[in-house]
């Protein structure tokens, strides 16, 4: 069965949106920079209290953590334990029909609070670094993470490989390998943490927390000083050293000088182990990071581009004319069985074409430019119109997984190992078309409104990148705003195709 996909009125509206910022932006003044607005969440009377509880007391994040790590076992359990039919078993239906689609959601409000209270660290460090109220045990060899190790090269082939594991394997229809996976990543932030000093698998490892530390250039919230002068005087620098009591910052970070949201965890270590209380979180336009203050590394920008291939692949994988497509290949090299090897081509070059075309639109950049700033300089800097695009489309795709396949989610609580169910039935499908959590309508402007988001986002950071790059002629960004055309336009084709579902719906019947 299959969700119908977004329809065509909405589809002529993007598409107009899209050409009026595109005329904007041909004929509109280069902008000009101008001081941000940051707003403190400790000038909200109301919430003050709340807030400084909350940040100061260990125990609201440790109770955050228990909730999530019961899940996170819950899905273990059910995974190794419960029925094979994946809708009828928790294990799949909440790692990827909720949290997955969900945790991209709550990035757009939350940015990276996620990873926070992510129960692969809670478990590494319980193991590795327990903690008994003011005893502390560390097992750690506590090496220096090498210097070849220090990037996101790993973390990218890491997503790729998740990505070939969740479409090509088909880990996602499986609630045996979705907890095997689950449990791999538990062991490999264990390792290590149990090797490197601080948290070497959140900072240059993890898929997840990599996609999540990116898109979290676009959230509206961030965890930064409230007075620079004080930290720019502070020499003891608890919040990168931590205290007695409080561990330090566990990807490196010193708070005098973070900019951007990538690599921080929102663990609040360093809002508790500030002596002047001089961390707090505050609020910001929305995605002003990604226009205005990241500086990507090479890697970095590597991670941006393949992040926004890989996004684009999903929706393309649950396509009706995928299957096909693969179908004909294997037939034509030979392939048989699971058809890996084709998808696997597939994979290949479903990354390769959006690489090769953004390398073309940098080169072209590149040659009109008077300037000319150079290749690897215009890459890493214009990059950043990718992730907007990833993210824009990320949303409105997982959203419709949201809404659609968590339908009678909470009854798979009464029955979590599917003991006795049996498949889905064709009536329980239908149902689930009149039990959306929300209209269909509604779900459909939501999808469509954030594809407008992409697109006017990304055009904003096309025209702040310009400008800081000295990019001043409208000619030489011609290739890069004709980029963002082509991948909105297509993201947005693929949102009005009839998608197939993950995995059967969840509609109970009554």
């Amino acid at each position: 069965m299959s969700h119908p996909g977004l329809p065509a009125y909405w589809a002529y509206i993007v598409w107009a949106f899209m050409l009026l910022i595109s005329i904007f932006y041909l004929f509109g003044n280069m902008p000009q920079n101008k001081p941000l607005k940051h707003f403190s969440l400790l000038n909200l009377p109301f919430v003050k209290s709340l807030a400084h509880f909350l940040s100061q007391s260990y125990w609201p994040l440790l109770l955050l953590k228990i909730i999530t790590l019961s899940f996170f076992l819950l899905v273990i359990y059910a995974g190794l334990m419960g029925t094979p039919i994946p809708e009828r078993n928790i294990a799949t239906v909440l790692t990827w029909n909720i949290w997955w689609a969900g945790l991209i959601v709550s990035i757009f409000f939350l940015g990276s609070a996620w990873c926070a209270i992510c129960p692969w660290d809670t478990l590494a460090s319980w193991f590795v670094k327990p903690r008994f109220f003011n005893f502390k045990i560390n097992n750690s060899l506590g090496l220096t993470v090498p210097r070849w190790l220090r990037n996101v090269w790993l973390a990218l082939l890491m997503f790729i490989g998740l990505t070939w594991l969740e479409l090509g394997v088909g880990v996602t229809t499986s609630p045996y390998w979705t907890a095997l996976l689950s449990l791999l990543m538990v062991v490999l932030a264990t390792m290590s943490l149990a090797i490197f000093k601080n948290k070497a698998f959140c900072h240059y490892m993890c898929p997840i927390g990599r996609t999540v530390g990116f898109y979290a250039q676009l959230a509206p919230i961030e965890l930064r000083p409230i007075d620079a002068d004080i930290c720019a005087s502070c020499s003891s620098l608890e919040c990168f050293n931590g205290t007695a009591d409080i561990d330090p910052c566990p990807t490196q970070l010193v708070m005098g000088r973070l900019t951007q949201n990538t690599y921080c965890t929102s663990c609040g270590n360093c809002l508790r182990s500030c002596p002047q209380e001089n961390v707090f979180w505050r609020l910001r336009p929305q995605s002003s990071e990604a226009i205005h203050s990241a500086r990507p590394h090479w890697d970095e920008a590597w991670f941006m581009l393949v992040l926004l291939a890989l996004t684009s692949f999903h929706g393309i994988t649950m396509m009706p004319f995928w299957e096909k497509w693969i179908t004909q290949l294997a037939q034509k090299i030979g392939d048989s069985g699971q058809l890996l090897l084709s998808f696997s081509a597939g994979l290949i070059v479903s990354i390769a074409l959006p690489v090769l075309m953004y390398i073309v639109v940098i080169l072209l950049t590149d040659y009109f430019s008077k300037t000319r700033a150079g290749f690897k300089k215009l890459f890493t800097g214009l990059v950043f119109i990718s992730l907007p695009l990833a993210f824009a489309y990320h949303l409105a795709h997982n959203l419709n997984h949201l809404i659609r396949e968590s339908v009678g989610a909470s009854q798979l609580f009464l029955n979590p190992l599917g003991v006795g169910e049996k498949p889905l039935q064709f009536t329980e499908n239908i149902l689930r078309e009149y039990n959306m959590l929300i209209s269909e309508d509604t779900l459909f402007a939501l999808q469509a409104l954030l594809m407008m988001f992409g697109f006017w986002i990304a055009i904003k950071v096309l025209r702040y990148r310009a400008y800081g790059l000295k990019l001043n002629s409208k000619l030489s960004l011609l290739p890069a705003l004709l980029y963002i055309i082509a991948v909105s336009g297509f993201n947005l084709w693929l949102l009005t195709q009839p998608m197939l579902m993950r995995m059967g719906p969840l509609c109970v019947a009554p």
